[in-house]
Formats: structure tokens, C-alpha cells, sequence
């Protein structure tokens, strides 16, 4: 009997207890729905993630009072360390050989408005003319401030798409005035859209001279950062060596003691992320799992119901000549196919939702051949492992005896 003929076979038996068979398939559906669905939610988070770190570029790093706090320890620590300032700046830009450009950053909170429109709590950003050459910032239109507007605290602001379209009504934003904390300033230039990560807005956003945020909000403190791009990506570890020896002199740290600050990487924050959600993937991974072993039960039960039921059926077989691999390649292509068509339902569903809720906290979820590839292959599995055992009983049979057995 050829391989087309048992499939054949399967076929009609399946189709033969068709209820039997759907709710076979719903247990296995369920599994790889609730797998696909983690896995596609997931690799849309890096993804996103990846996407936000893409700023900093490969040959760019951030020095910063805080770094990455695991534990109310660590940021009890940190919080002890000396504030990063505009002369420490100042220091790596002049010492630093291998620097190609250093800026800084802080981060302030204020209403901003224009005519009657205003929206409250923006990030107000200060930072030096360069910040844009550091960090790859997208314009959309206009520009960023020039040396001269951070040099003269002008009050000239680079904006993100939110505040253009909540308080500009359609119109050139270029040279309109908004108030940031009651103060006039001029629209320069736009960024280019990024979107939300985890109903975080990444466009709610104004950047202005750090000159300029001094005297509107006063001298920073926890929350000033150096941003040091590398002459070369290459050389990116040995640029950090440099401005670390110099923070270190300039901060008075003994030779014995650690770095009073962090130096952090778009490789080493996505390696940190990485790390702390390894064990929520495989948990939630496992626990959706075990819908997908009590669909192979289930498979299992109703394959053994199947074998029992047509014990004369596999005699009379036998006895005109079936032989043991025919009986076992039938039935566990009927295994193969309840949990292969629970598979592809299930992972076609598990993307779908997954797209579903990916829009819904603005996580961009896109169907990856990685996670088609699992919804089929842990369906397949689940077919082979549990449709064996009665695939085997089957083919073992006496056929005398199966000829003598009565329902």
C-alpha cells in the first residue's frame, strides 16, 4: 500500500467522525494559539526595543549617574555618586581623543501651549548644539538649534510630531511660537515620527538649548547624561577607556575604588533586557504549553477509542495481506492530521490576536517565519509523540484475534 493510499485512508476516517475530530482539534488549536501568540507579542517587544536603542548608533555610548538599577540597593548607591555636570562634558570633549562628538542631555517636565491648545507634562529636553550628530535623530522638517541659539540662549525649540499635531492645526509648524513654562519659543524643526512602545509616546517631546533649560529650569542634576559617539565603531571600547580615565580623574576616584558612574551601550541595554525577561518567556512559554500537552492527551485518548473500534476492521486488513507498517503509517497519519490542522488553524489565529493586542498597547507585531515555524512544528511533534503509542497497538495486533473481537 503506497504512502497517497494510507493518507487516503486517514482521511476518510477522520472525516468519518468529523465531530469526534473537531473537538480533538480545539484542544491542540488552543496550545499553539496561546504559544504563537507569546511568541509573536514577544519578538514584537525586542523588536520595538531595538528600534528605540537604533538611535544611539553602534559607535555611541551614555555615561550616566544611574546606569541600570536591578535593586533598591543599587539605586541607593548610585543615588550616593557626585552628579555628572556640563564641565565633566566639557573635560571628555577636550581630553578625549577619540571622541568624534560629545553632547549631553537632561530632561525636564513643563506645560506647553499655543493659543488656547496646550498639553501638560511634556519631556523637555536640553542638550548642546551637537546632541543630533551623537544621538541618529530623525528630522522631518526644519532643523535642529545651531551653536550660535545654544550659545545665546535663544529660546528655539525641535519638536516631536505630537506637539505639531496637537497644537499647530494642520499648518507649517516652522516658525510658530508655543510657551514652554510661559516663555515663547520658535518651532525650528520637527523629528521624524517613531510611534509608542508600551503606550509610551516616543513623539511627546521638545528639545532646547541646555544653555537656554538652565535658565528656564535651573542647573541640572540626577538626570544630566554624556553622550560620547566613537571616531570609529571599532574603536568604541577604547573610546570608553579614555573617557572613563578621565571621569575618573577629574571626579577624584581612587584607583581602588569603582567607576562612580555607568557607561551604557545599545548592546549591552538590549543584552540587560535580554537577560531579566529570559525566564518570563520560557515561563509563559511553558505554562501555554500545557494546553498543547493535554491536546496530545486528548489526541492520544481518542487514536486509542479509534484502534478499539475498529479492531475488526485492522483484522480484516491484515488478513488480506495489510501489512504492520500500512496499519501504522494509517493511523498516525490521522494523528498527524488532526494535530497539523489544530496547528496551522492555531498559529493563523495566535497571529492574529497577537497583531490584535500588539495594537492595542502600539507594540508592532509582524508574523515571523520563527514563530509559523514553532506553530508547526511543536503541532507536528505533538502529533508524532502522542499518536505513536495507538499507532503501534494498531499495527501489533493479531489478526486472528482482531477478527474475533465484538464492539
Amino acid at each position: 500500500m503506497s504512502l497517497y493510499e494510507s493518507l487516503k485512508m486517514a482521511l476518510a476516517a477522520i472525516w468519518a467522525n468529523r465531530l469526534r475530530s473537531i473537538l480533538t482539534l480545539f484542544g491542540v488549536i488552543v496550545g499553539v494559539t496561546s504559544v504563537i501568540t507569546i511568541i509573536s507579542a514577544l519578538e514584537g517587544l525586542m523588536g520595538s526595543i531595538e528600534d528605540s536603542l537604533s538611535a544611539l548608533g553602534p559607535a555611541t555610548f551614555i555615561v550616566t549617574k544611574f546606569g541600570i538599577i536591578t535593586s533598591e540597593e543599587d539605586y541607593f548607591k548610585a543615588l550616593k555618586r557626585k552628579d555628572l555636570s556640563i564641565r565633566d562634558m566639557d573635560a571628555v570633549a577636550e581630553g578625549c581623543p577619540d571622541c568624534l562628538e560629545v553632547s549631553g542631555r537632561t530632561y525636564s517636565r513643563s506645560s506647553i501651549k499655543r493659543g488656547n491648545q496646550g498639553l501638560r507634562r511634556v519631556p523637555i529636553g536640553g542638550s548642546p548644539a551637537n546632541f543630533i550628530d551623537v544621538i541618529d535623530f530623525e528630522v522631518a522638517e526644519g532643523r535642529y538649534f545651531t551653536q550660535a541659539e545654544y550659545e545665546h540662549k535663544n529660546q528655539v525649540a525641535f519638536v516631536g510630531p505630537t506637539i505639531v499635531e496637537e497644537l499647530c492645526d494642520g499648518v507649517d509648524p516652522i516658525g510658530r511660537t508655543i510657551k514652554i513654562k510661559g516663555r515663547k519659543f520658535t518651532i525650528v524643526g520637527v523629528a521624524k515620527k517613531r510611534g509608542s512602545m508600551l503606550g509610551n509616546n516616543q513623539d511627546n517631546f521638545a528639545f532646547i538649548p541646555l544653555t537656554t533649560h538652565i535658565k528656564l529650569f535651573g542647573k541640572p542634576r540626577h538626570n544630566f547624561n554624556l553622550a560620547i559617539k566613537s571616531n570609529t565603531i571599532e574603536g568604541i571600547e577604547d573610546t570608553m577607556d579614555q573617557a572613563r580615565v578621565i571621569l575618573r580623574a577629574r571626579r577624584g576616584v581612587d584607583y581602588k575604588e569603582e567607576d562612580d558612574f555607568d557607561i551604557l551601550t545599545a548592546e549591552n541595554i538590549l543584552g540587560f533586557v535580554e537577560n531579566t525577561t529570559r525566564m518570563v518567556r520560557v515561563a509563559l512559554v511553558g505554562i501555554s504549553s500545557i494546553a498543547l500537552v493535554v491536546g496530545g492527551i486528548v489526541i492520544m485518548n481518542i487514536m486509542m477509542v479509534s484502534v478499539t473500534e475498529r479492531t475488526r476492521e485492522i483484522g480484516i486488513r491484515k488478513s488480506i495481506g495489510a501489512r504492520r507498517k500500512n496499519v501504522l503509517t494509517q493511523f498516525l497519519f490521522e494523528a498527524l492530521i488532526l494535530s497539523m490542522g489544530g496547528g496551522m488553524i492555531g498559529t493563523a489565529l495566535g497571529i492574529v490576536i497577537a497583531i490584535i493586542l500588539g495594537g492595542q498597547i502600539s507594540l508592532p507585531v509582524e508574523p515571523s517565519l520563527f514563530a509559523i515555524s514553532a506553530g508547526l512544528s511543536i503541532s507536528t511533534g505533538v502529533g508524532v509523540f502522542f499518536g505513536l503509542y495507538p499507532a503501534v497497538k494498531a499495527s501489533n495486533m493479531n489478526p486472528i484475534e482482531a477478527l474475533r473481537f465484538e464492539t
